[in-house]
């Protein structure tokens, strides 16, 4: 079994999880396929973006893998007037991860966080362990304390 980063800091804070690993496909990096290749309800698996705030700059957004991300609201929950999704080149030179195995806990840089809200209905969520092919499943209130993320209504409905 792999271990990751991710896996580390969780267990260095005493954060109980279990981590999963499945093959990923180059051609599908998608969280759906992630759900769906471990047999996880779609709503409970989420994926992990990066936007750019004109106020505060990065920012980090952690919503179900089947649900999109609706900028006006990330800007009001983040306090900017305007977000826009960083462009994929940027995202391993910022963050330290690539597409496909970006996690909300470990990256380069400690970055404002916002977690969707409807994580707070689940029992265990999964995230990227910050590898592709590899997912972190934990308490919501676990990720929101390591991730220092902050709960919002971030998605499109």
């Amino acid at each position: 079994m792999l271990t990751t980063n991710v896996m580390r800091i969780l267990e260095s804070g005493g954060i109980q999880f279990s981590s999963l690993e499945y093959e990923w496909d180059e051609e599908d990096l998608s969280g759906v396929h992630a759900a769906q290749v471990l047999g996880l309800d779609p709503e409970t698996v989420f994926k992990t973006l990066v936007a750019r705030g004109d106020k505060t700059g990065l920012n980090v957004f952690i919503i179900p893998v089947a649900e999109e991300l609706d900028l006006k609201k990330c800007a009001r929950a983040s306090g900017n007037r305007s977000v826009e999704m960083i462009h994929v080149k940027e995202l391993k030179p910022l963050t330290g991860y690539e597409r496909g195995g970006c996690s909300p806990i470990g990256m380069k840089k400690k970055f404002p966080t916002f977690i969707d809200e409807t994580a707070l209905l689940a029992d265990l969520i999964a995230v990227s362990g910050g590898k592709r092919g590899v997912q972190v499943r934990l308490k919501p209130s676990d990720l929101i304390k390591a991730a220092d993320a902050v709960p919002a209504d971030l998605t499109v409905y």
